[in-house]
């Protein structure tokens, strides 16, 4: 990268060396295939036993578990990584940075016994179904239940737009498992999907960004899980549980943001100076250096602030509020600095061809996901 950002200070030397090696990694085996990807609408699952096999799965989950035994920043960089590689297909960070923490904080000795060390091993892929058809950020108008019958569970109900739904083989289910109103009928139900009868996918969904991100639609009819799949081995504590983990999922959007923005940037640096108009280098005219520099403060703002962040959530510091606003802010930021950029390639930016193209419209689902972005200032609101 030729960016001259400032060094964050929540990165170490691990940190750094890990994040070489993922940088590298990616470069060699992902980025020549990306146009493979993209076409199937997935990488499948020997992607991931081999990004398991090369140490690029749950890097933050205790070894004692299988995992790296690394903390979030080691997450973080990968995500920075595969923003930078232009690899947004990869839901290798919602396995490792949002699966497995439900499963390491909430489940018992048994559950994380039974499912942690083969999603370190990429043997299992890891997904979590919250949106419904006709509920998005309202997670307390969940309608997927699950009933009691004896030794197990009955599931009934649909997702929609659920991360690795065409690979997940362990699907932890936002579901309603009593009568109680709101959030206090919650819980989250761990599915194994291998012979799981009524169970099936629906069809990968056709997305204007992020075509190799195997996207899609779940339904549950009458699927029998075990008693003992409900994550923490009591029922009720759903809600909680997710709204412990949503800042984190909050700051790793945020966190692909910047990673995405600072590529497209060197990339219309790059090409500016490279393209000719009128005689000379586009780079030469007086509008783009300016344009240029004024995408540039906002990249370094914007990856300070998520810096700042960085540095809260290691120390256990990072509230929801701020979190969400994180969210909010730098997915704005990410989509006017992919438009400024695509705007200097002219009509070569409009052209699946350029990596500028594929990044601004991956960009434009950061402030739709992990909860959208009116949701988010109102939860930020709420702080002030």
């Amino acid at each position: 990268m030729s960016l001259p950002l400032f060094p964050s200070a929540w990165m170490t030397d691990e940190h750094r060396a890990y994040q070489d090696m993922a940088a590298r990694y990616m470069a060699e085996r992902w980025v020549p295939r990306a146009a493979e990807f993209r076409a199937a609408g997935r990488m499948e699952p020997a992607v991931w036993r081999e990004a398991g096999a090369h140490g690029l799965l749950c890097a933050s989950t205790p070894e004692a578990w299988g995992g790296g035994g690394g903390d979030f920043g080691h997450e973080a960089v990968v995500l920075l990584e595969q923003a930078r590689a232009n690899l947004s297909g990869w839901g290798g960070c919602l396995h490792s940075a949002i699966v497995a923490p439900y499963l390491l904080h909430y489940g018992t000795e048994a559950q994380k016994r039974r499912w942690l060390p083969r999603m370190c091993r990429g043997e299992l892929i890891g997904a979590i179904a919250m949106t419904e058809p006709g509920t998005g950020s309202d997670l307390q108008a969940v309608r997927t239940r699950a009933r009691r019958d004896g030794d197990h569970y009955v599931l009934d109900g649909a997702k929609t737009f659920i991360t690795n739904g065409g690979n997940a083989s362990l699907i932890i289910v936002v579901c309603r498992t009593s009568d109680e109103s709101g959030a206090r009928g919650l819980s989250l139900l761990v599915l194994e999907t291998e012979g799981a009868a009524g169970f099936r996918r629906g069809r990968l969904l056709d997305k204007v960004g992020m075509r190799a991100q195997d996207t899609a639609e779940l339904f549950f009819e009458g699927v029998r899980v075990p008693a003992d799949h409900i994550l923490g081995g009591a029922e009720g504590q759903g809600f909680f549980q997710l709204m412990q983990q949503l800042p984190q999922e909050r700051l790793m959007i945020a966190v692909t943001g910047i990673g995405a923005m600072e590529r497209a940037l060197d990339e219309t640096v790059q090409y500016t100076k490279e393209r000719k108009a009128f005689g000379k280098a586009v780079w030469d005219f007086q509008n783009t250096r300016f344009k240029l520099a004024e995408v540039q403060a906002t990249v370094l703002a914007t990856r300070a602030f998520v810096d700042a962040c960085m540095t809260a959530h290691l120390k256990g510091e990072l509230d929801a509020a701020r979190a969400a606003l994180a969210k909010a802010w730098v997915s704005e930021q990410q989509c006017k600095v992919m438009d400024e950029c695509l705007q200097l390639f002219g009509g070569y930016g409009y052209m699946m061809d350029y990596p500028i193209a594929e990044l601004y419209v991956d960009a434009r689902v950061q402030r739709i996901y992990g909860g959208t972005n009116e949701i988010m200032k109102e939860l930020a609101s709420r702080s002030m």
